[in-house]
């Protein structure tokens, strides 16, 4: 198959079965030029025009291949051959593996949906949304609880389990007894138990500009399941030159999704002056942006805006990019300038989302933990 499977290859030996029918697959997309494919002279990528054939196509592969490489291969067929519109037929829509990034491109083309392929896009992103719960929710509930735990002190721990026997031994290394090789301690500082008080408030403020489209899916699970938690009073905000709350919609994180609409402008400035209006327990305060930070508002607004969040005592974070797409494009002398202000900028994976919350609400140094987990 690496070459080519036809005469022209040189080796005289010809595919067959079950190899023949992969090569097959492979051509339609990879097989260069455009048009309908072709056994005979040169190889041409084509899938033709309809949305059986693509279906019937998006079965093959998903028979001779593993899901990841399907999932590849879908998405280059979108931006290889043009295949936007036939994704708008429930044929197709039945056909797809659901991943992210056919998520994003069905959140894009929302509003020009047909009714009848509505529902079958719903089924798609339904799919996905359980696969990421099922991955990343419970560790997300456990990073943010062990860390809510610990930012909890308590100078009486009830149990020898809530000694917090680090910050113990340094409280008491005056006590060291040399001649026994051990420090006794006066004083026990522990984890306290917590009640069920909101205790931090987390903004997550979305860039739903078309390049977003990952990170967008990404956020909505997370903050679907960062508002499931007591401790947490959560509140979610999409934003292109508009600002939208769906906070009222995080119970429901696939009606949320499709309450998104990607694509259009960016007006950082006018969103962060909305979530302004949002805090206020400033220093119990997290808010994450996710942007490119590719600013069409004012911008010396919005640096206004983000050095007075930060002066107030919200712990703001800049997110180039939540997804595992690789290095993201992103304005270089807006991040600059907010890591100037004490915000840090950088892309986090899903994977340590988790991990990042919970240094969030340790407050932990972020630029020292993106270094050492971001590399």
């Amino acid at each position: 198959m690496v070459l080519g499977g036809e005469s022209a290859d040189g080796t005289g030996v010809a595919l067959e079965g079950a190899d023949a029918r992969m090569d097959a697959a492979l051509e339609k997309l990879y097989g260069g030029g455009q048009g309908g494919g072709s056994r005979s002279g040169r190889r041409s990528a084509g899938l033709g025009d309809s949305a059986p054939t693509v279906a019937r196509w998006l079965g093959d592969i998903r028979a001779y291949f593993p899901s990841s490489v399907v999932q590849v291969m879908q998405k280059d067929a979108i931006e290889r051959l043009n295949l936007t519109r036939l994704l708008l037929e429930p044929e197709m829509l039945e056909a797809v593996e659901p991943d992210v990034h056919l998520v994003g491109t069905l959140l894009s083309l929302n509003k020009v949906m047909p009714d009848r392929a509505r529902e079958s896009a719903r089924a798609v992103v339904r799919a996905v949304v359980a696969e990421l719960e099922r991955r990343l929710a419970q560790r997300t509930r456990s990073a943010v609880s062990g860390a809510l735990d610990r930012a909890s002190r308590t100078l009486r721990p009830r149990r020898a389990a809530d000694i917090d026997w680090h910050r113990t031994i340094r409280a008491n290394l005056r006590n060291y007894l040399p001649e026994h090789g051990t420090v006794v301690p006066e004083r026990l500082i522990g984890h306290g138990r917590r009640d069920q008080a909101v205790e931090r408030d987390v903004v997550l403020c979305v860039d739903q500009s078309g390049s977003m489209a990952a990170s967008v899916v990404y956020a909505g699970v997370f903050g679907a399941v960062l508002a499931s938690m007591r401790s947490l009073r959560t509140s979610l905000v999409v934003f292109d030159t508009a600002v939208v709350d769906l906070t009222a919609q995080l119970h429901n994180p696939v009606e949320l999704l499709f309450g998104t609409q990607l694509g259009g402008g960016t007006d950082i400035n006018r969103a962060l002056a909305y979530c302004q209006g949002l805090v206020t327990r400033p220093r119990d305060t997290i808010l994450v942006l996710i942007s490119d930070l590719y600013e069409g508002g004012v911008r010396a607004e919005m640096l206004q805006r983000a050095a007075a969040l930060t002066g107030a005592g919200v712990q703001v974070i800049a997110l180039l990019a939540l997804s595992d797409e690789g290095a993201p494009a992103y304005d270089r002398e807006n991040a600059a300038a907010l890591a100037a202000l004490g915000v840090p900028a950088f892309a986090c994976t899903p994977d340590l989302f988790p991990d990042l919350m919970a240094a969030a609400i340790q407050r932990r140094d972020l630029k020292e933990w993106s270094e050492r987990n971001l590399g």
